[in-house]
């Protein structure tokens, strides 16, 4: 037999003005990285030639393979490459992680070579990880054809779209060691053959305060396409366009957008749940073993809806699962997770506790 209670969460509020918004970019997001929620779209399933901004997985797969500080002998291949790069040489013995960070910085097509053959083995086994990572990522659109972004002159471009690369990036940004490195304004690196002083080519990094994190791009095919990402008032926003001339200040105007018209609330706190009208466990907590946030504009805070479903079981014990939380909005199901019971402690007064030491004594 299931109880079920809704609460209806009522915040104090007024309804503002909702600002409009727009680019001039063929299309572009603003994703909550955190929940994934989309907050801007303009055509954010088409799929287009993505350019360097598809060095972000080549990144991600460097930096999850476990071999950044081994060292890369670079070899004849590097030959090959043309357009941007960090200008490598054959027989020269450089580290991974700075080849990751020549990859970010200066998007080296050259850099991108190196760590495909050295993670993949080849470079054709290095693309077939990308694919293989966006289908784990549920990068629905999107297929990558080599590690740097190229396409044109019998070359086979990148495609995906706004939304995929946006997914790629929230998930990207979970990991401390690609912050760390996509963050960094400037990079110094010595190797056996030459040194390197690296600036990182996306200026919104130095320009604009709020931003973390970003990967530039740009072909004849692709046109200009730019990831990133920026973090206020404990909000993680990533923004990525394609096909945008005026990508640097659409990137900030989105920025702004989503700091100005939305803001966290805790909806669910990790801990004790305060059931209103629950008296079936009334020896026992109900607990969540996770907390929730979600970013809500003003005018949608009094949509939210938590329901709980709890379960009346005749016999139950410490850490069962008493029944669901669903968090709606609009009607539709934004989270869910288990609600467990937990004992409560009872308080040891003095006489229990002197009595604990008599029995002991025995």
């Amino acid at each position: 037999m299931k109880k079920i209670i809704i609460i209806l969460i009522l915040i104090g509020f007024s309804i503002s003005n909702v600002k409009a918004i727009d680019t001039t970019a063929s299309a572009a997001i603003l994703l909550d990285a955190d929940s994934n929620t989309v907050l801007y779209a303009k055509n954010i399933h088409n799929i287009r030639s993505v350019a360097s901004i598809s060095k972000i997985m080549t990144a991600v797969l460097a930096i999850e393979s476990g071999k950044l500080n081994d060292t890369v002998i670079v070899d004849d291949t590097i030959n090959t490459s043309y357009g941007s790069g960090i200008y490598i040489k054959s027989g020269e013995q450089i580290k991974l992680i700075d080849l990751v960070y020549g990859l970010m910085l200066r998007s080296g097509n050259d850099a991108a070579l190196m760590i495909s053959k050295y993670v993949g083995g080849s470079v054709e086994d290095f693309v077939k990880m990308m694919n293989e990572k966006a289908k784990k990522l549920g990068m629905k659109n999107t297929i990558f054809n080599n590690p740097s972004g190229l396409d044109g002159s019998g070359i086979k471009g990148n495609y995906s779209t706004a939304y995929d690369m946006a997914i790629l990036t929230s998930y990207a940004i979970k990991n401390d060691l690609y912050v760390q490195i996509s963050s960094t304004k400037k990079y110094k690196v010595k190797t056996n053959l030459n040194y390197y002083s690296w600036t990182n080519k996306h200026k919104l990094l130095t320009s604009y305060k709020y931003a973390k994190t970003g990967k530039t791009g740009f072909t004849e095919i692709a046109k200009r396409t730019l990831v990133t990402t920026a973090t206020k008032n404990n909000m993680n926003l990533v923004v990525v366009t394609l096909n945008d001339g005026n990508d640097w200040e659409d990137h900030v105007n989105l920025f702004e957008y989503g700091f100005s018209e939305y803001k966290k609330y805790k909806i669910i706190k990790k801990g004790n749940l305060n059931i209103i009208g629950e008296k079936h466990y009334k020896n026992y907590n109900l607990v969540s073993k996770n907390e929730f946030s979600y970013l809500l504009k003003k005018n949608e805070k009094d949509q939210v809806i938590i329901r709980f479903e709890l379960e009346k079981k005749r016999i139950y014990k410490d850490g069962d699962v008493a029944g669901k939380v669903n968090i709606l909005l609009n009607d539709k199901v934004i989270y869910k997770d288990d609600i467990y019971i937990k004992k409560i402690e009872k308080t040891k007064t003095i006489f229990s506790i002197i009595k604990g030491w008599f029995k002991n004594d025995k």
